[in-house]
């Protein structure tokens, strides 16, 4: 598309779609033309895939996730079309600023953190390798929770980033799909009839997501929720205008909010209707899609392979049961076994108060013939394998990682510790029934958002030295390695990371009134917040470094800016004083004329995808300090180490294979194992221990303790403090001394710039293997068994 025709294109949209003409139109109406000139390009890939999907009779790939945190979608698609170099010509003659009109897009509000932003670089990717493939998740109105911060504290408050036009979606009403809830059910010899007493409508939202070179594009289709039947005209008559609405205003809460809070029964009543809503509207459209082409069901799996993700679509083992035994007439035998060859889940947590469990009888009042069906489950494993150690229901309770594992025909892990300690912890006992079921997938991300979209100063560095084939093919950042022993090489690598500091600096004086130093370490933490991924015991290293700057203000200390980015669940009481500790700490450290040259710490609210592709590249430090054991993968992890940020970490997660990588000598671990922290676990008072054999430790927590970062109230952090100094069950007191230690040999290394610049640099080079489209790969090969439909060839060739 050249210069003049995207002019042309931005113009007519503006006109003909916006209603609007040039010299009365706002930002919102350039940037609206604009998505719509690029939508258009897209559209065109869109329909061939869709047609060559059909036309080729290949396996389709359904991935079912709560969420899917694709962030801003304009310029992702301008760089996949490679079209930015006509959008900016185009927009420089209209004297139209291309980058305001980049940020003016808001962020699709439909996910929370790694899990939503894994399944957004999954889509990318498979579209990008031409793997046939549909996303299926909530259309979220008001998303997780917009952040920010009143005297420190995280106040949370609706996104409304469907206050205007979504440009990237397609309406699909007469995709409508009749969702029920309660009711009661009717036997019928071996088979049932549900009769639900609530129903609601499903109805579809299509986003297209275009891979790298316009290639192919795949479809995220988001379920909205809408009344069976809407405004009741009778009762607005009689002058009861709230309960005319009230069918609505039920069905929009549905798919109105991320992860309600579930602390109170209401609230776990919504979340598991929602987990319902999209999974059973998802398997319905899937059926739907498989009988206009074939008529024997019992070829499903060879033509459909579905991914769970997490155990939030749980409930599709007894749903498709239920769809192929009640609705089609399968023997129940033979319906479970269907619906196993086709179903397949990730598992994303060692944590087992984070597998989810319902209670029977939430089930049972909500989904009454889904409770039968897992009950037949149950049993039907149990009678099959002998065993009676693993049980579904158990306690009153559904166990949903246990029915995601027995109605899965392959469970991967994310990372090879995480897959290996599946084994070994929370599928113990399923893996020894089950031996060949699990495998593993590391996680990926795309490089086009994470290194060519968002660190243009550093993608263009790499395409100059070695070309355009990294970007498709990530391996080939290893053509650099002979560039990191060119010095000039080098310095041009750590001029193009000061030049992003330099920005981000502007961005913080700007938005938060911090003046930070870009010649200091800028050591980045983005992640939720939560105790294993350990944000407090960066703040007693920040504290206790604080304290040592303050006793020997002259030492000549190498500054640092720690920077933190995360959102706490609203019902996280703990990760909420964390959060409200990082900014007191904050508050106090900043305004310290005898160290704040030294150390300043910043915490930017509402963390989402667009200040993560701020952050990322001007990193210098990534914080991947989580308890050995507990993180499952991490995929900002990999963001990091991509774009040059040295890792200080524990093997933990995918922290294991970014250092086997990049080499040891470029990673600085620090920490026990997941082995020994099990067995220190068991010494008793071990935290008390830890803290009086550190000095350094014990005067930070007293002065948390104490009040010094909050003298209005004193006693603010006694949780924090009785949880570090009793209890440490992610041994935070334990790790402190060898990661206080760890940061001051950063400190040395980071005044050596040549060597820095060096292992910065091979960080990159040897970022290859982590590119989600290697994790589509293994995916295709090892547990979706699919073909690439834009190359015709398997995908694991």
């Amino acid at each position: 598309m050249t210069p003049a025709e995207m002019k042309d294109a931005i113009l007519h949209h503006l006109v003909y779609t916006l209603g609007k003409d040039a010299g009365h139109a706002k930002t919102y109406d350039w940037r609206m033309a604009l998505s719509f000139a690029v939508r258009d390009q897209i559209v065109d890939s869109w329909f061939a895939a869709t047609r060559r999907s059909y036309g080729g009779g290949l396996k389709r790939v359904y991935y079912l996730s709560m969420e899917f945190l694709i962030g801003r979608l304009l310029k992702d698609a301008i760089i996949n079309m490679r079209l930015e170099e006509a959008a900016i010509d185009a927009l420089t003659e209209l004297k139209i600023d291309y980058r305001e009109l980049l940020e003016d897009e808001p962020d699709a509000a439909l996910g929370n953190g790694g899990l939503g932003r894994l399944a957004a670089c999954f889509m990318e990717s498979m579209a990008t390798i031409g793997c046939p493939a549909m996303g299926y998740g909530i259309r979220y109105e008001n998303g997780l929770f917009r952040q920010r911060f009143e005297n420190g504290r995280q106040v949370e408050e609706p996104e409304d980033w469907l206050n205007q036009r979504h440009a990237w979606e397609f309406e699909r009403p007469e995709v409508s799909i009749d969702i029920g809830f309660g009711g009661h059910v009717q036997e019928i010899g071996s088979r049932a009839n549900w009769y639900p007493s609530e129903m609601l409508i499903a109805m579809g939202h299509d986003t297209p997501i275009i891979g790298w070179d316009g290639r192919w594009a795949n479809t995220l289709r988001l379920w909205e929720a809408r009344p069976m039947h809407g405004f009741d005209l009778q009762r607005f008559n009689r002058g009861d205008y709230a309960a005319a609405a009230e069918p609505e205003a039920l069905a929009r809460t549905l798919s109105r909010v991320l992860y309600p809070d579930d602390t109170t029964e209401q609230g776990k009543e919504l979340r598991l209707k929602q987990e319902f809503f999209f999974t059973s509207a998802s398997l319905r459209d899937i059926l739907r899609r498989f009988e206009s082409e074939y008529t024997d069901l019992k070829q499903l799996p060879k033509k459909a392979a579905i991914q769970m993700n997490d155990t939030h679509p749980a409930i599709a083992g007894p749903e498709l049961v239920r769809i192929l035994h009640d609705e089609r007439g399968m023997t129940f035998e033979e319906a479970v076994r269907i619906a196993q060859a086709t179903l397949s889940y990730t598992n994303h947590t060692l944590l087992p108060e984070a597998l989810e469990r319902w209670s029977e009888g939430l089930m049972g009042r909500l989904l009454p013939r889904h409770l039968q069906l897992i009950g037949r489950i149950d049993e039907l494993h149990k009678r099959e394998t002998g065993s009676q150690n693993v049980r579904v229901l158990e306690h009153g309770q559904v166990k949903m990682g246990e029915l995601s594992f027995i109605m899965a025909h392959n469970v991967n892990g994310v990372s090879a510790l995480h897959t290996d300690l599946m084994k070994t912890t929370v599928f113990k006992d399923l893996h020894n029934l089950h031996p060949k079921r699990i495998v593993n997938e590391t996680n990926g991300v795309t490089p086009r958002r994470w290194l060519l979209s968002c660190n243009p100063r550093l993608s263009g560095l790499i395409t100059e030295a070695i070309g355009e084939g990294w970007i498709d093919d990530l391996d080939q950042l290893e053509k650099l390695e002979p560039f990191v022993e060119d010095a000039g090489f080098v310095d041009r690598y750590m001029a193009a990371k000061r030049a992003n500091k330099v920005e981000l600096t502007s961005w913080i004086a700007e938005k938060l009134q911090i003046s930070v130093d870009p010649d200091a370490i800028f050591d980045i933490q983005i992640k939720r917040i939560h105790e294993y991924k350990r944000q407090h015991l960066n703040v007693l290293e920040t504290i206790a470094h604080w304290q040592a700057i303050r006793d020997n203000p002259n030492a000549g200390w190498t500054p640092r800016v720690k920077i933190f980015g995360g959102k706490a669940a609203p019902g996280y009481f703990f990760a909420k004083d964390i959060i409200r500790l990082v900014n007191d700490v904050a508050r106090v450290l900043n305004s310290d004329p005898l160290t704040s040259r030294y150390l300043k710490v910043v915490y930017p609210p509402n963390y989402n995808v667009s200040l993560a592709e701020r952050l990322i590249p001007a990193a210098d430090l990534s914080e991947q300090i989580s308890t050995a054991g507990k993180e499952a993968s991490g995929t900002g992890n990999m963001k990091l180490t991509l774009n040059g940020a040295l890792t200080v970490g524990t093997l933990d997660g995918a922290n294991v294979e970014i250092r086997e990588c990049v080499g040891a000598e470029n990673f600085f671990l620090f920490g026990m194992t997941a082995e020994e922290v099990m067995t220190r676990r068991q010494v008793g008072g071990h935290a008390a221990e830890a803290i009086a054999a550190d000095e350094r430790l014990g005067r930070a927590i007293e002065a948390i303790r104490s009040g010094r970062f909050s003298a209005e109230e004193p006693g603010r952090y006694h949780g924090i403090v009785d949880n570090l100094t009793h209890h440490d069950y992610f041994m935070v007191c334990s790790d402190f001394t060898d990661y206080y230690r760890t940061q001051r040999e950063i400190d040395g290394v980071f005044l050596d710039t040549a060597k820095w610049g060096r292992m910065a640099a091979l960080n990159t080079a040897r970022s290859g293997y982590f590119s989600s489209d290697r994790t589509i790969r293994g995916y295709m090969a090892d547990i979706w068994k699919a073909e690439a439909a834009s190359t015709g060839e398997d995908a694991a060739q």
